[in-house]
């Protein structure tokens, strides 16, 4: 699967309508970012159940502000509408195939229990 634009309009609605939803946000003048994106790109080939989003960060400055973007690339992962992971950085190819498999296998059923004893 290709990756997709995420944009104020989409986002939201992206996250909440599939299952695992991971979102790289970058800009066009990031070399980081540059470098990941033919990893995030050859990932999303490999992860037909997986959505990959990417938010360029100059176009959707509203966006990115709301969500506290401060270093790219940043990646964010879903997990039925639930943020479950959230780093700035560059990720491996090997280290973005081993995030997924353990978005996959994440419970949210047991995370949101665990979530309400702590609080």
């Amino acid at each position: 699967m290709a990756t997709i634009a995420l944009t104020a309009e989409n986002f939201e609605s992206t996250v909440k309508d599939n299952g695992i939803v991971l979102v790289d946000f970058w800009a066009d003048w990031c070399q980081p970012c540059k470098r990941f994106s033919p990893i995030y790109e050859d990932a999303s080939g490999r992860h037909e159940n997986v959505v990959f989003g990417k938010v360029d960060t100059e176009d959707a400055r509203d966006l990115s502000a709301a969500l506290e973007i401060q270093s790219i690339p940043t990646i964010m992962g879903f997990k039925e509408g639930n943020l479950v992971f959230r780093q700035a950085g560059m990720l491996s190819g090997g280290q973005l195939d081993s995030l997924i498999e353990q978005i996959e296998a994440l419970d949210i059923e047991t995370e949101k229990a665990k979530a309400a004893g702590q609080a």
